[in-house]
């Protein structure tokens, strides 16, 4: 088969990569394909872009989302809810067997529509106003999603305020990037990518915050109006700063908090590594003693205030400390009888050669990536844990991402 060809050309689909897109022998890329399709169209640099399939998948549906065909939000509408779960727990699956490694596969906990409690909004002034949403597939075109049916219907509902943000401080060529936050007390928003911030545009958008009742507005590093933007973790309340990471749905945060608390299981002295704002260390202080360690400062301020804040809970310490340069040794980990690890997508591979090194009996792994997850998994095992279950947990509904928690032990 020709890559550069333009005659039409048939293939079946035979996997998925991880872009979702459809993947036939060559290879031949193919958007919105499924596993076992038979699609045709005209192949350039080794993709069909306008893809007719000719012999459907059973696990193929109607898009939830009448913005699916153009919003970029969302890549795998068009597959059942069930392919999709079974597709993402066997990316699972294949990144632990590249390692070598076997353990029961936990069922995966999705989370559902409307749930996702913050969204990164782009907004560009037209003649006539803004136009505000997600960019289109493949493109930095910006494309209006008013009943978007992935995020919460307080985030749907803020649109209008975003391209009201936009008509006050977007440059007429430049875009902007909205963070919104569902909190109890109102949105928290943060914006980059306006306007220099002067006295005319600061009055401004006070006055819009106040007339949307905004929790919070923050402009590039500016706060402009607040008034607590608070989000529970199990019932304690913590102020976040502007931006800070968030897991994406409740429902989430919950499986995965749960998954936690079962790998921990009958320890009483905890350290929380990449802690975060809280969301571990703080629930986990009801029963145990933590340390919080977090590479940004602000982020450890936030847990030490929604700690000191908060009744009933045992005693938690905590430190700002990069973990990628500067990891936890040996002699500070072995008081601890449990960890709960965190880290970002690249993992923590010097961090967990330490947590090897230590023997810290049991182990509670979040990860966002199952190929880093494997892998730094893959080092304990080596090291003496066994790995005892992994839960996929899916809060990026119709996305390709997953992520998972689980349990490793210390075997004698």
């Amino acid at each position: 088969m020709e890559q550069g060809s333009t005659h039409a050309t048939r293939v079946t689909i035979e996997r998925l990569g991880h872009r979702g897109d459809g993947i036939a022998a060559g290879p031949v890329y193919v958007p919105d394909a499924l596993p076992g399709e038979v699609v045709e169209g005209a192949v350039q640099s080794g993709v069909i872009a306008a893809p007719r399939i000719v012999t459907p998948s059973t696990d193929r549906v109607a898009a939830p989302c009448r913005h699916a065909k153009a919003c970029g939000g969302c890549q795998l509408q068009h597959a059942s809810d069930d392919f999709v779960a079974g597709w993402k727990v066997d990316v699972i699956r294949r990144a632990l067997s590249a390692q070598g490694l076997e353990t029961e596969l936990r069922p995966i906990a999705t989370s559902p529509r409307q749930s996702r409690r913050r969204a990164a909004f782009s907004a560009r002034r037209t003649k006539k106003g803004a136009l505000a949403g997600f960019h289109r597939k493949a493109s930095d075109v910006v494309v209006a999603v008013p009943d978007c049916i992935l995020v919460t219907p307080a985030l749907a509902a803020a649109l209008p305020l975003v391209e009201a943000l936009a008509v006050l401080g977007a440059s007429r060529k430049g875009e902007l990037s909205v963070l919104v936050t569902d909190c109890a007390s109102g949105l928290d928003v943060a914006v980059s990518g306006g306007k220099p911030l002067d006295t005319a545009l600061r009055a401004d958008l006070a006055a819009l915050a106040q007339d949307h009742g905004l929790s919070r507005l923050t402009w590039d590093d500016e706060t402009l109006a607040f008034k607590p933007a608070f989000q529970s973790f199990d019932g304690i309340d913590v102020v976040p700063p502007p931006g800070a990471f968030l897991q994406a749905t409740e429902a989430g945060e919950q499986t995965l908090r749960a998954g936690v608390n079962a790998a921990l299981e009958g320890c009483t002295h905890l350290v929380d590594l990449f802690a975060g704002c809280g969301t571990f260390a703080l629930p986990l202080a009801k029963r145990a003693r933590v340390h919080a360690v977090e590479g940004e400062a602000a982020m450890v301020r936030a847990l030490d205030q929604g700690w000191r804040q908060a009744q009933g809970l045992r005693h938690v310490t905590h430190e700002a400390r990069d973990l990628f340069r500067n990891p936890l040794l040996p002699d500070e980990l072995k008081r601890f009888d449990g960890v709960v690890i965190d880290p970002p997508r690249a993992g923590a591979e010097a961090q967990i050669a330490e947590i090897a090194s230590a023997r810290v009996p049991k182990i509670a792994h979040v990860s966002c990536n199952p190929v880093t997850f494997a892998r730094d998994c893959a080092t304990l095992v080596a090291a003496g844990y066994r790995l005892d279950w992994v839960m996929p947990v899916d809060q990026f509904r119709w996305s390709t991402h997953v992520e998972v928690v689980s349990a490793l032990s210390l075997q004698d």
